[in-house]
């Protein structure tokens, strides 16, 4: 008995290989199971990491008439025998004995994740994706095939997913606020996630996005949740003294990022939790309140204010959720808003 699947056929490095069109119900029938017991040396493939299946199977089943997948690359031991079509020699069909055994050589968790979502949706089973075939020759050749399909590969930065996804909302509400804010626009990089300290750029489009998450924990009502969003970031741009002058040119980038905290990440995090309080107190006039923003000394020099919440004791500028949490009190304090007990004996204790 054959399995018998659509295939090109190609060379690379003196070797044929297949490109085939394989149905998603039969990646579970020919795919042999993963175990995760075996010494790594004696294994073709890392370790499936279970927590990433999820994502992806939910990836799927949420995006079920636009889901995407770039093709697993497999190694075939066994009997394999291509058959061209009349017209070309390498187009044709690939058939290959049931009892070969196929092994992934690229592409493992996208496996997995399908066999996850099929049983949520049975009708993917006759769906098809692209299956890179290579002749096996051997673990230390499949295990070499897996380094060098892995070495180079460079993963996209989370600030281009974010400019390039148009199904996330807050991606999108995102990229509205940083497009209607001139500030914003004007300094924020749509493509790295790390600017050096010469950067002509202030933010990356990836911080923002982390922030505004936690502004507006759920999006539901976009249109108005985008519009606040963009209220908020032009009120605190416009009583930001120190960004403002550095935009005028009288202060430059250098000195902002090296003598002030207020472009930091730790501070646009505090800025996204006081979002997210004046969004869940809709009583309050931030563009009023925000005018306090002005009055506030944004130094690392001014250690009364950031030590142990900005500032580590050692000087360095803080990264951690507790920081954040002690900036934004602090914020608040000096703001005049109101700090309830709950915060007050967090705060207390964190210090």
């Amino acid at each position: 008995m054959f399995y018998r699947f659509p295939a090109m056929r190609g060379i690379q490095a003196n070797s044929e290989y297949f490109v085939c069109m394989i149905p998603l119900g039969i990646l579970s029938k020919i795919f042999i199971e993963e175990f995760s017991d075996v010494l790594p040396e004696f294994r073709a493939q890392r370790r499936l990491n279970e927590q990433r299946i999820p994502e992806i199977r939910d990836y799927i089943i949420n995006n079920r008439d636009s889901y995407v997948f770039s093709a697993l690359a497999a190694s075939v031991d066994g009997q394999v025998t291509f058959l061209p079509t009349k017209d070309s020699s390498n187009i044709g069909e690939l058939e290959i004995d049931v009892s070969a055994t196929f092994l992934i050589n690229d592409g493992q968790h996208r496996k997995a994740a399908i066999l996850k979502a099929i049983e949520f949706d049975e009708s993917l089973k006759d769906e098809t994706i692209a299956v890179v075939l290579y002749r096996d020759k051997g673990l230390v050749r499949s295990q070499q095939m897996f380094t060098d399909l892995n070495k180079h590969a460079v993963n996209t930065s989370k600030s281009l997913n974010t400019l390039y996804d148009s199904k996330d909302p807050m991606a999108i509400m995102t990229k509205q606020v940083v497009s209607q804010v001139p500030f914003l626009r004007k300094y924020t990089d749509k493509e790295k996630d790390n600017l050096a300290n010469y950067a002509a750029k202030l933010f990356t489009l990836n911080v923002f996005y982390d922030v505004n998450k936690r502004i507006i924990k759920n999006p539901v009502y976009i249109e108005e949740e985008t519009k606040f969003l963009v209220d908020f970031w032009a009120t605190i741009v416009a009583n930001m003294k120190d960004w403002n002058d550095m935009d005028k040119g009288d202060l430059s980038k250098k000195d902002l990022r090296e003598t002030y905290i207020s472009i930091r990440g730790i501070t646009l995090h505090a800025f996204g939790k006081l979002g997210n309080y004046f969004f869940s107190h809709p009583e309050y006039d931030f563009h009023k309140i925000l005018t306090g923003l002005l009055k506030i000394d944004w130094s690392r020099s001014n250690l009364e204010c950031w030590e142990n919440r900005a500032i580590t004791d050692k000087g360095r500028i803080n990264r951690n959720e507790k920081g954040i949490f002690l900036t934004y009190i602090q914020i608040k304090r000096l703001l005049n808003l109101k700090i309830d007990n709950d915060e007050a004996s967090r705060e207390k204790q964190l210090l």
